[in-house]
């Protein structure tokens, strides 16, 4: 398989996908593979962690309803890099920690245009709709709650949010990730199709 992987590799092309750098491969088999690089996390200095949500929850099972807590964790290091993560346990601090790990691992990158982001993008997930709007200088974070919290964390200073339909945390975080990745980093697009930042625009 590393072998496979190795050649896979070096047949890539690589493009652009969003904020993210990807790579496509052009080989054989492989030719609907996509790989992600994600961002060395060793080398970001991460914010302290923002607890968006702590839950209990139950579980039935044979011997009666077991109780756990929930927990939604947010990192990110306030320029562009965010992570959100879940962890479930006994115990809240336990809790915590795992959701902190995970999100560690579930870090990406957002693009970030003097303080705010490139487009406009309108997100549906489950009954959450939600719109993220760039906003000039001096205009702050509109939002709250959970969308405030991952929004800071990206290092978003001013931007216009609109939130309707359901306020589950954990469906409003879901909904507020789709819509960051969803966005497009203008210089990396113009790149792909080969135009001027001035053509795209027009």
């Amino acid at each position: 398989m590393s072998d496979n992987w190795s050649s896979h590799k070096k047949s890539c092309q690589f493009f652009a996908h969003g904020a993210q750098p990807y790579q496509r491969c052009t080989s054989g088999n492989l030719s609907q593979a996509f790989c992600e690089i994600r961002p060395d996390i060793t080398d970001l200095q991460l914010n302290d962690e923002i607890v968006v949500e702590v839950k209990r929850v139950s579980k039935a099972t044979t011997g009666g309803r077991r109780m756990r807590f929930r927990c939604i964790v947010v990192v990110g290091d306030g320029n562009g890099h965010v992570g959100i993560g879940y962890g479930r346990a006994n115990e809240v601090a336990a809790a915590v920690n795992k959701a902190k790990d995970s999100a560690k691992k579930q870090i990406f990158k957002t693009p970030i245009i003097k303080g705010t982001i490139p487009h406009r993008v309108d997100i549906k997930y489950g009954s959450v709709k939600l719109m993220l709007k760039p906003a000039s200088e001096g205009t702050g974070v509109i939002a709250g709650g959970s969308v405030r919290a991952i929004l800071e964390q990206v290092g978003i200073k001013n931007i216009l949010t609109k939130l309707t339909g359901s306020t589950s945390p954990i469906n409003v975080v879901k909904a507020v990730e789709s819509g960051l990745k969803e966005l497009r980093d203008p210089l990396m697009v113009s790149k792909r199709r080969g135009i001027t930042m001035k053509e795209l625009f027009n």
